[in-house]
């Protein structure tokens, strides 16, 4: 099965070599890759006491971020190297303060693996959530290394938990500790005999109630918004854009604000979303010091970075993803501020909007209909904005100290 397995990654790469030619995203991974053992020959040296902190994407870097922030101010004097395996992670964080060095995982071939761990000789290895690579694994295992996975998921349609799964399931075994998120990815393990596994919880509790402790004014959505309730649509798609644009252009009530926060931020598109407002928009992209932005009913953030801060001003928001197929985008960051949301029909396969749902803090609206119906209530029922939004922070706050846990178990 490993030499199988080894084979299908060989023939990947040269898969991938060649479709990355009409694809740019797979073109920037194969371009990347060509340069980590060079940047970590470059930065990290023998005598460098080393953690390794590897992500699949964006996603799960936020999610392991306070862990490694949490590691990093205990330990300042360790060099970071951090590892992504998707362009879409590697694109955007390539500059974090707080690695040393910002690298593509080489693909998960024998001699890869053995080469970058010659190159970084980590002191710990951290991985987050679905990152299972075999042949890094079991050359962690053999080397004895220090490496846990954080934040983890399971399900039993995994290859882990199959007849045929061998080569997956022992990979497990480089993990000298794994922590899940609930308890069922635990049951699972152990019914593997995995035992060194324990529920921390998930850590993005912890990394968006820091969001609590940090500056979130945004001078110019503060001046747009004005004292007027608003309402933040945040990474929204298409499929999204159809729920809520009738309601935009049609509303009654006075004073009303929305921030658009498309997921995609292309000109063509953001130009198109424009287009079909008939109110007053102005985009990030035209601001200029002399507008005065209480003037319009519709900001348009056509830029990144500013999300999470701008939820703290949303008295209502609508999260995309879920009105399409794409995967809802995280409802954990405008709920820290304890406000109502509202999300698509397809989120079956994210827990906390299940969870959310069921507790009342979280609405799925499966049509424009729907959508304005509930919006309605939610402008009109302070009552029920406040009743929703304790829900949804309480939620949070019930949830976190996953950071601490691991913290504790680390005892670095």
């Amino acid at each position: 099965m490993k030499r199988l397995y080894s084979i299908g990654i060989y023939l990947a790469s040269f898969i991938i070599k060649i479709v990355a030619l009409f694809n740019s995203k797979l073109k920037q991974g194969v371009i990347g890759r060509k340069s980590t053992f060079s940047k970590l020959k470059h930065v990290v040296k023998s005598k460098d006491r080393t953690f390794w902190f590897h992500c699949a994407s964006l996603g799960e870097y936020e999610q392991g971020l306070p862990v490694f922030q949490a590691l990093k101010a205990k330990h300042p004097n360790y060099k970071v190297v951090i590892s992504f395996f998707s362009p879409s992670g590697y694109e955007v964080r390539k500059n974090t303060e707080i690695a040393d060095v910002v690298v593509y995982l080489p693909l998960d071939t024998p001699a890869n693996a053995k080469r970058f761990l010659d190159l970084v000789n980590p002191d710990y290895i951290l991985f987050v959530k679905y990152e299972i690579w075999p042949n890094f694994l079991h050359e962690i295992k053999k080397r004895d290394l220090n490496a846990i996975l954080i934040s983890a998921v399971f399900r039993k349609n995994q290859a882990f938990f199959k007849w045929y799964g061998g080569y997956m399931k022992s990979a497990l075994f480089g993990f000298q500790h794994i922590f899940t998120q609930e308890e069922n990815s635990k049951a699972l393990l152990q019914q593997i005999n995995y035992n060194s596994v324990s529920v921390s919880g998930d850590t993005r509790f912890d990394r968006v109630s820091n969001q609590l402790k940090t500056d979130n004014s945004v001078s110019f959505i503060e001046a747009f918004k004005n004292d007027n309730l608003c309402v933040v649509f945040g990474s929204s798609w298409p499929e999204d854009d159809k729920l809520y644009m009738d309601f935009i252009n049609s509303h009654k009530h006075p004073n009303l604000k929305f921030i658009i926060a498309p997921h995609n931020i292309k000109s063509s598109y953001v130009a198109s979303l424009k287009s079909q407002l008939n109110v007053k928009t102005i985009c990030y992209s035209e601001l200029n010091e002399n507008e005065n932005l209480a003037d319009y009913n519709v900001f348009i953030l056509d830029t990144i970075g500013y999300l999470s801060k701008v939820y703290s001003y949303a008295d209502i928001a609508y999260v995309g993803g879920g009105a399409g197929t794409t995967g809802l985008h995280n409802i954990l960051e405008p709920a820290v501020f304890g406000i109502p949301i509202l999300i698509g029909k397809n989120y079956e396969k994210f827990p906390e909007a299940k969870t959310l749902i069921e507790l009342g803090g979280v609405t799925s609206v499966s049509s424009a209909s729907l959508f304005n119906a509930t919006l309605n209530t939610l402008i009109t029922d302070a009552n029920s904005r406040k009743k929703q939004g304790d829900i949804t922070k309480s939620y949070i706050d019930s949830n976190t100290g996953a950071v601490l846990k691991i913290m504790n178990y680390l005892n670095l």
